[in-house]
């Protein structure tokens, strides 16, 4: 026990205060050691929803790479590896923290930029030059040598490319802000469940 023995007028006073210093600071050690006795070692690749946060906020200003505007380290195979953290309690056994790395959903680019392929096919289609940006050098030679199939090639193609149907020869996706207007298609097949609303 600290026994403080000061002379003046405000003992008192600084015996509260020593008091409640040690007071904080046993409190406190107590709280560090129950924290670590209620974690619970988990393999973190079978969380389920909810139970993990994906991207985790601390790195979401490095999740965006700035030049293809998709998640940084997206593949060919349209999947990139994303820094995620468990809920708190949750200890991943394979790096010993909170945090792991699960892929994500993204799409592949390879520098063909959406506004250049339109620009293109509005104001050069009729030469085929959008079509050579795209990598189809056999269509783009014949619309450029037929003006476009008569101008109505380069509509249609104008459509295509504004509608996203026509995409670079590679399988790659076009280069648009990651918040930009990107056209999903949604499928369905005989494995699709439709959850039924209440209104049917």
């Amino acid at each position: 026990m600290l026994v403080v023995m000061l002379k003046d007028k405000y003992c008192g006073i600084t015996r509260i205060c020593v008091i409640l210093f040690l007071g904080i600071i046993l409190d406190s050690l107590s709280k560090v050691g129950g924290d670590v006795e209620n974690h619970i070692m988990v393999n973190c690749d079978t969380l389920r929803m909810g139970q993990y946060l994906c991207p985790d906020p601390a790195y979401v200003d490095d999740l965006i790479d700035p030049k293809t505007q998709q998640l940084h380290g997206c593949t060919r195979e349209n999947k990139a590896k994303v820094r995620c953290i468990a809920v708190e309690g949750l200890i991943c056994n394979n790096t010993s923290n909170s945090t792991f790395f699960r892929e994500m959903p993204c799409q592949w680019t390879n520098g063909y930029s959406f506004e250049t392929a339109l620009l293109l096919s509005i104001f050069l289609g009729m030469f085929g030059i959008d079509r050579f940006y795209l990598g189809y050098p056999a269509i783009g030679l014949a619309k450029f040598c037929t003006l476009g199939f008569m101008f109505i090639g380069q509509l249609i193609d104008i459509i295509l490319i504004a509608t996203q149907t026509v995409t670079p020869a590679d399988g790659s996706a076009y280069v648009i802000p990651y918040y930009g207007p990107r056209i999903e298609v949604i499928r369905s097949d005989n494995n699709t469940y439709r959850l039924r609303q209440d209104d049917w």
